[in-house]
């Protein structure tokens, strides 16, 4: 049977499924899990930073929609931009995006190290790093898979604990101010804070919606992709949004200021002040699953990533693309992902995130210009729209989000530089000096 036909045959996913696929990939229980960087970051305007990160996250996701209607195959920002633009401007996006994949498996063991530290203040914290670490890695190389309905029934749990954690805030708050108390602008905005110190938490707080993207990669399985994917990537970053500023707002009205001893454990202690000792221990037992998941995941997806690049000559074979003889995962990539992980025995929470991010609004940055380029090389298919939906809109999310990539903090900034440079350099060495196209890696086919 030819490729195409295997394709048609595989095209079994719905709006439901995908919807439910992007929220897995958004993990909503990291709305509390941040909540402390975040409320010291933003001056106590928690729910503003979120605000703010919607509001690009949506822009961008229309134009992801846009992109995808056009280019419905898997590989999101690195293909489009390869497409649009050149094959050496979509290495170098993809090279940011790599960035991302290294440190999003690092931010998962960070943050479930930061409360287990809370909660067994007896325990190093390099223990929970090394155990994290070594446990996901061992877990990846040896091809434990989890099914679907596992990840649903993990999301749903997460949903569940968020649902009663922001609850819980809400009563907090009735009880001490009553129901006025419920109704306040200052989450949002506070006359002595900033608009920057609002955006430099919405540059953290993006850290959330990271993922939502990942619906795009379903393209080639989906039923009429050219309409589903735009809508449920959409309906994932509405949703995703919608949770996210509801609960931290919420959030903020039960713990106004920024007054956490240890900001990167911070939900922790807001969940014993709203809560009692058996959702502390329901919220705990929540997030080591969720950290745990997440970690496993990531690394399990930089690992495959890792082994395309290296099978598809973008990065050295003899290492790359090698292969466990036993277990049939690509070991050395994964060991390498766990070494890079290292490095959260020297950073925090918010170093690691502003890393991700640098990526992340990179990409979402070109994929926003992707738009307004395909609309003014007259190549949009025949699709609807004027000047408004082609470059107006997309112009205002590639806007938001090089706002929030300049509101990253100078670590970030100077990290992601570096980053770019050696991409860069390693570019005009693969090409000899661009003479010639960088080589392709094939993530139409990984997808399917």
């Amino acid at each position: 049977m030819s490729e195409q036909g295997q394709a048609h045959l595989k095209r079994s996913l719905g709006l439901r499924s995908l919807v439910l696929f992007g929220l897995a990939y958004l993990a909503p229980i990291v709305v509390f899990l941040t909540f402390g960087v975040l409320d010291q970051k933003s001056d106590g305007t928690v729910a503003g930073s979120y605000l703010a990160a919607t509001l690009a996250v949506l822009f961008t996701a229309y134009s992801y929609g846009r992109m995808v209607s056009l280019h419905p195959v898997a590989g999101s920002a690195y293909s489009y931009v390869r497409r649009v633009f050149n094959a050496h401007l979509g290495f170098l996006v993809g090279w940011a995006v790599l960035l991302d994949y290294f440190f999003l498996p690092m931010v998962a063991w960070l943050i479930g190290t930061a409360y287990l530290s809370a909660a067994l203040p007896d325990v190093p914290s390099w223990i929970w790093v090394l155990a994290f670490i070594a446990l996901t890695t061992g877990v990846n190389i040896l091809g434990v898979h989890f099914a679907d309905k596992v990840t649903f029934i993990l999301v749903a749990f997460q949903v569940l604990v968020v649902a009663a954690f922001a609850a819980l805030c809400a009563r907090f708050v009735w009880i001490a101010q009553g129901p006025g108390g419920l109704l306040s602008y200052e989450p949002f905005f506070q006359p002595g804070v900033p608009l920057s110190a609002t955006l430099a938490g919405g540059a953290i707080a993006a850290f959330a919606f990271l993922g939502f993207d990942a619906v795009s990669t379903m393209a080639e399985e989906t039923h009429e992709p050219r309409k589903t994917i735009p809508r449920a990537i959409f309906l994932v970053a509405a949703i995703g949004g919608t949770i996210f500023v509801v609960a931290s707002y919420l959030a903020q009205l039960a713990n106004p200021g920024t007054s956490f001893e240890n900001v990167d454990a911070a939900s922790f202690a807001l969940a014993a002040k709203v809560g009692n000792d058996l959702f502390v221990t329901i919220f705990l037992v929540a997030l080591v699953i969720a950290q745990f998941s997440a970690g496993l995941s990531c690394q399990a997806a930089t690992g495959r990533l890792l082994y395309a690049m290296g099978r598809d000559g973008v990065l050295p074979r003899a290492f790359f693309a090698k292969i466990n003889a036993r277990f049939h995962t690509p070991q050395n990539c994964l060991l390498l992902t766990g070494a890079v992980g290292l490095l959260a025995l020297f950073l925090n929470e918010e170093s690691s995130t502003s890393f991700i991010n640098f990526g992340a609004f990179t990409a979402f940055s070109f994929v926003n210009l992707c738009v307004i380029a395909t609309y003014l090389s007259g190549n949009t298919g025949g699709a609807k729209g004027g000047i408004l939906l082609w470059v107006v809109v997309p112009a205002i999310g590639a806007v938001f989000n090089l706002w929030l990539l300049a509101s990253l903090d100078w670590q970030a900034l100077t990290v992601g530089g570096i980053w770019l440079v050696l991409g860069f350099t390693y570019l005009a060495l693969l090409t000899r000096g661009f003479r010639k196209p960088p080589p392709e890696m094939h993530m139409e086919k990984e997808a399917l």
